[in-house]
């Protein structure tokens, strides 16, 4: 498959990273299919025990690890430090989640029958990493895959070639074998041939609805093959009587500005009651004007650093200007801050007055602002979009909160927690545009091996009763 070499920049710097051709995907995917069969018939015991060395080579070159997320994503060190830790993690959140959730069960039946439940591996499962979380997010599909005993075929984003590579060295060198992970470097081409290929028996997806969409539409004649889609979401934060205007500024900030809005989760929508938001508004400005924007290695550590490329900001500038020119009134603007660069300000719009807000995941460093005169038309502005990822509540009293969960729609609803808090040891996943009922994180054991029920006996035994001739 002919295309373009694959080089990866650093965002803070533009200095080149990595360098390399598109990999072969029919070739990676027969070097899988001719591997997993031998690793599905290992025991439960030697997989679990490589998945901990994996844990234990991670540990040992997180500095490394952290250092290069770091360079390829922008993102700052202190935060790259906390994604190797996830990695880490997972491993026993993978473990402790495959006993619960696909243990085995055995029933007793009549007359002697037992009824047992077990779990199979899928085969190969293609999996699609994005760029914000390049280690963590495919990590958590990969590791649960291997433990169920599939083997994994990984593409990472194209803007992450240098991360992935590292991740799946760092399996190998845990004693995985080299068949049951591979990996294909490439773009959408790669990603297209990978995600449709005969070769392989599911794919886990992490990325944006568009391509979820797609990818959904290209599935809907092969029932066969599993699917998870894990998207993106338009996500409400909704603040309401705080008693702590202070405090809930920072879960604001939190919520919106973290890895510079390049999160799945992060609230792209603050809901306020008109004529009360001012106080909140002045605490929220105070601390967006305070925020450090910085390369990954500057000192101080700076809160966020750019967005992934040039052609990211550049789109959010644009939309950021389609706001404005449809009447939203900015209170802190998008500026570009470093010729040349992707870095961006945290920007701050009010759009109530904008009609027919485009519902559109803005995945950068941008908030919009709706002020709205009850609860009731909160809960309603919440819930008017196509997405379902996270939801969060500040302020109220417990009866408000469980108004407010009770009729947002949305896998992940919080209350006084940014929308961004979300535990590794429970489900993620989101409704509409966000996922397609496959939720990962603690519930990826369910995706990775199916059911099998049988009935079983040591001696067959059987008779017709009824609806047989005389003999």
């Amino acid at each position: 498959m002919p295309s373009a070499e694959i080089v990866s920049t650093e965002p803070a710097t533009g200095a080149e990273l990595w360098r390399g051709m598109p990999g072969d995907v029919d070739a990676e995917v027969a070097r899988a299919r001719a591997s997993w069969a031998d690793w599905a018939s290992r025991s439960l015991a030697f997989r679990v025990e490589a998945a901990r060395r994996f844990a234990n080579v991670v540990r040992r070159q997180q500095d490394a690890f952290a250092d290069l997320i770091a360079r390829e994503t922008g993102k700052p060190l202190w935060e790259c430090h906390a994604e190797v830790e996830s990695v880490i993690a997972k491993v026993d959140i993978s473990v402790a989640a495959y006993a619960e959730r696909t243990a085995q069960r055995r029933l007793e039946g009549a007359l002697g029958v037992r009824a047992a439940v077990r779990h199979k591996p899928h085969g190969v499962l293609a999996v699609l990493g994005p760029y914000n979380f390049p280690a963590h997010l495919p990590n958590g599909h990969i590791l649960p895959a291997l433990i169920a005993g599939n083997a994994v075929v990984f593409k990472p984003s194209e803007h992450t070639p240098a991360v992935g590579e590292m991740l799946v060295r760092l399996y190998h060198e845990a004693g995985i074998p080299e068949g049951v992970v591979r990996l294909v470097q490439g773009a959408a081409p790669q990603g297209q041939a990978l995600s449709t290929h005969a070769g392989i028996d599911g794919l886990l997806f992490t990325g944006s609805a568009r391509t979820g969409m797609m990818l959904h539409r290209a599935y809907a004649e092969t029932p066969s093959r599993i699917l998870a889609l894990e998207m993106g979401g338009n996500n409400p934060l909704v603040v309401w009587d705080p008693t702590d205007i202070h405090a809930a500024a920072i879960v604001i900030i939190q919520s919106a500005y973290l890895s510079a809005g390049q999160r799945c989760t992060c609230a792209r929508r603050l809901i306020v009651k008109d004529g009360a938001h001012q106080p909140l508004l002045d605490q929220l400005t105070q601390l967006i004007d305070r925020l450090i924007l910085g390369a990954p290695h500057d000192q101080p550590q700076p809160f966020c650093g750019p967005v992934i490329d040039n052609r990211a900001a550049d789109d959010l500038q644009e939309a950021f200007l389609g706001l404005m020119m449809k009447g939203g009134q900015p209170i802190r603007r998008l500026d570009r801050p470093v010729e040349g660069r992707p870095f961006l300000t945290p920007a701050l719009i009010d759009v109530t007055n904008v009609a027919q807000r485009p519902d559109e995941e803005l995945f950068g460093p941008v908030l919009q602002m709706i002020r709205v005169p009850d609860f009731d038309s909160a809960i309603a502005e919440a819930g008017n979009t196509r997405f379902g990822l996270s939801a969060s509540l500040v302020g109220g009293a417990p009866q408000l909160y469980d108004r407010f969960w009770a009729n947002v729609r949305a896998g992940v609803i919080n209350w006084n927690r940014p929308t961004n808090g979300a535990p590794s040891n429970a489900p993620f996943g989101g409704v509409g545009l966000s996922g397609n009922h496959r939720p990962s994180a603690y519930y990826a054991a369910d995706y990775c091996a199916y059911p099998v029920t049988s009935s079983e006996v040591e001696q067959a035994r059987a008779s017709i009763g009824i609806g047989l001739k005389d003999g």
